[in-house]
């Protein structure tokens, strides 16, 4: 069987595994993943100057021309634990364990004069998962909370110019959305017959990534990759919930950075990233314009959301040929208001700090085994709600994550880690 054909039977059998897998809630610069991969989340995100992968497609496409011909398979165990604290009342959500997976695929195409590599890769953007139990009442309607999910599916082209390499990657998406324990905002809804309990809703959409990798010396490389929206059709299920008839486009985001090789074994990598969730105005327009009949109208409220600013920086040393150690570090900027707390009850993204670390190992010369951990210690947003107005609420959230993956290489392989 040839190199192609071992490797499209090996990423089939991996896609079914994600597609079987996938799971509602993700770790998170707002609702977006803090990383991709078991090396990047060990990094704390960082990376955009120092593609070494074929999962480097989902972040910056340009630096899929070092990976190999391989395939890489990762799961992460995400353990998020939210909290509502309503006038001294405090409420769990339920289900505090999710299994998220991505796979990518990387062939090399040499002597190809428009492209050196081309991956195939399907992976998680973000989500978020709510679900409190009826005991709580949360909103009076029962059992209540949200599922949203958002899987992308890119095939990513790369070309080296001398020392600068680019890349491009057209983006499909799919999104689902469920909502339960809803009804009492019936007389808030432009549409109650849309507004809850509809079960889920699927919809697709497209978009397209781009980056650069430049390589100004040897040693200190710039790289910078960016969305555009990912523009999906409406939530028509949740018209009467979601600003515009159910718009909800996955925003538009960036990421710059730089990796400098301080010695022949170690790399420190620092990044900057920005995500517009303004711009989805289900998302950013404020839960302030909460009057009756507004939910779904044309720019009606939304959650709230501000833009989201993430630093990350990590560091990787080859501790010897076979093994690498990775650790990072990753702070974003608050994307609630005090002011949204009530609605923001379904979607508590308040964590801004993540901690991380991991290592890879070379097993044999075609598979790599890797691990990261990421830990996101409890962060609070308070304020009031708006219905009935001056009742104090706080919003926490923690997260746990462990990330296992392997790498197989089933072409032209190197002696060592990269």
């Amino acid at each position: 069987m040839g190199t192609i054909q071992r490797g499209a039977r090996t990423f089939t059998l991996a896609v079914a595994a994600v597609v079987v897998a996938s799971s509602g809630a993700h770790a998170t610069d707002g609702y977006f993943l803090d990383g991709i991969g078991a090396r990047s989340k060990a990094l704390g995100g960082a990376g955009v100057a120092d593609g070494r992968d074929a999962t480097s497609a989902a972040l910056n496409p340009a630096g899929i021309v070092h990976a190999d011909n391989e395939v890489d398979l990762a799961a992460s165990v995400f353990l998020p634990f939210r909290e509502a604290t309503i006038a001294g009342s405090t409420v769990e959500s339920d289900r505090n364990a999710f299994l998220l997976p991505n796979v990518a695929i990387n062939w090399k195409t040499i002597g190809n004069p428009y492209f050196d590599a081309v991956t195939l890769s399907l992976s998680g953007n973000g989500g978020m998962n709510t679900t409190y139990p009826a005991s709580a009442s949360i909103f009076g309607a029962g059992k209540a909370g949200v599922d949203l999910q958002q899987m992308l599916l890119t095939v990513a082209v790369a070309k080296k110019f001398g020392n600068v390499s680019v890349g491009v990657a057209p983006v499909a998406a799919l999104q689902i959305f469920q909502a339960n324990g809803l009804a009492s905002f019936g007389g808030f809804s432009s549409d109650p017959s849309a507004l809850t309990d509809r079960g889920k809703d699927h919809e697709l959409g497209a978009g397209l990534r781009a980056g650069i990798e430049w390589a100004v010396l040897p040693t200190f490389r710039i790289g910078v990759a960016g969305s555009t929206p990912i523009w999906t059709n409406p939530f028509t299920r949740y018209k009467g919930l979601f600003a515009d008839g159910g718009d909800f486009d996955i925003p538009a985001n960036v990421q710059a950075g730089i990796a400098v090789d301080v010695s022949p074994a170690v790399t420190l990598l620092v990044d900057y990233r920005r995500i517009w969730f303004s711009e989805t105005s289900a998302v950013g327009n404020p839960s302030t314009l909460l009057a009756p009949g507004s939910l779904g109208t044309a720019n009606g409220p939304g959650f709230g959301w501000n833009d989201v600013d993430a630093i990350k920086a990590g560091i990787e040393w080859k501790y010897s040929p076979k093994l690498i150690l990775r650790a990072g570090y990753s702070y974003n900027t608050q994307p609630i208001n005090s002011r949204d707390v009530q609605l923001n009850i379904l979607a508590p993204a308040v964590v801004q700090h993540h901690i991380t670390g991991g290592f890879a190992y070379r097993w044999s010369d075609s598979l790599d085994l890797e691990l990261a951990a990421v830990y996101a210690p409890r962060e609070h947003v308070s304020g009031t709600a708006l219905n009935p107005p001056g009742v104090p609420i706080d919003l926490s959230m923690e997260q746990f994550e462990v990330t296992a993956g392997f790498k197989y290489r089933f072409g032209e392989t190197s002696a060592s880690l990269k």
